[in-house]
């Protein structure tokens, strides 16, 4: 099974790379940059280089690939089209590509809250506007998909139990990546995140509980 990482040398996308080499999966990072992704990521990591924004680009790395994960993201900048172009009509590019080149599964990494237009988020280039609309692409799209919509990100992991639950029903609260790169890997072989939105979070008091209860969402 070959895995496609896009935005493989993000903070999350490095987190994901990493816990896929060390499940002794075959993985392609799709990059931008194939000096910086050589310094960040596992010499096992076969790199492809390309841009959401450019779709023919993306062809080759979406040949021959089973999963495509995606983990790209526009970062804050005077551009306030950026999430536009990279959430928006660059998930847009992937999900068309991925449909071409007969993937099997499109993971799909956002974020809690997509739903709620007035969040002070939004205030910033309507960041999860935009990441919602490309969630309905996904799911309108015929691919089957998991969607990974985690609270905010935090650099440090943590001990603290991972919760997790349907679309719309977790509005505040923070994860580690690590912890959602291994929800990404998980749904990779569990047909039980089939067309499912998961939203996640980790929880100092919530009940730690195996990976069975966590994903029967």
């Amino acid at each position: 099974m070959k895995i496609l990482v896009a935005g493989a040398t993000g903070q999350t996308g490095r987190r994901i790379v990493t816990e896929l080499v060390e499940k002794g999966m075959d993985v392609r990072g799709l990059v931008r940059d194939e000096a910086k992704a050589k310094d960040i990521l596992p010499e096992s990591v076969e790199l492809v280089v390309g841009d959401v924004l450019k779709p023919s680009t993306l062809k080759n790395a979406l040949q021959g690939c089973d999963v495509v994960i995606c983990a790209t993201g526009a970062t804050p900048s005077l551009d306030f089209t950026a999430f536009y172009k990279v959430d928006l009509e660059g998930s847009k590019n992937l999900i068309d590509g991925a449909k071409e080149a007969g993937v099997n599964k499109f993971i799909f990494v956002t974020s809690l809250c997509v739903s709620k237009f007035f969040h002070p988020l939004n205030l910033f280039g309507l960041v999860l506007f935009w990441k919602k609309q490309a969630e309905k692409y996904l799911i309108n799209s015929g691919l089957n998909y998991t969607i990974v919509r985690p609270g905010g990100l935090k650099n440090e992991d943590n001990l603290y139990p991972l919760v997790v639950r349907g679309a719309d029903t977790l509005f505040e609260g923070s994860i580690p990546r690590r912890k959602v790169a291994q929800v990404c890997v998980e749904a990779i072989s569990r047909p039980e995140t089939d067309g499912k939105i998961l939203e996640i979070v980790a929880q100092e008091d919530a009940p730690s509980q195996d990976w069975d209860q966590l994903l029967a969402v």
